[in-house]
């Protein structure tokens, strides 16, 4: 048999045991913050002749895509989309509640 190693008193085990807690506290990252846009809620005098100039141009015309070109919230591009499809400058193509695809109005059908 091996000889017996010298058992630790009990101060000894609680100490040790106290000294174990004292690790750092796990810091918890910040996660991923999307960047803040700040998009218009009214139009300007430019956003407004770029409403009237570029998107009737565009083939495919939805509400996300007026807001990324003209930098307007999406309740003002829906407004404007039905400001458009009132003047004659586009035209419904798929109308549901979920998603509203326009196109311009001189595109022929395929």
């Amino acid at each position: 048999m091996p000889p017996k190693v010298q058992q630790k008193s009990k101060e000894q085990k609680a100490a040790a045991a106290m000294a174990g807690g004292k690790s750092k506290k796990k810091k918890w990252s910040k996660g991923k913050n999307r960047e803040k846009v700040d998009n218009k809620v009214l139009f300007n005098k430019e956003a407004y002749d770029k409403l009237y100039s570029e998107i009737p141009k565009m083939k495919l015309i939805t509400i996300s895509a007026m807001v990324e070109r003209l930098k307007i919230n999406a309740g003002l591009a829906r407004k404007a989309i039905i400001e458009l499809q009132e003047a004659g400058l586009i035209k419904p193509i798929v109308v549901s509640s979920k998603m509203k695809i326009y196109t311009r109005a001189g595109a022929e059908e395929e």
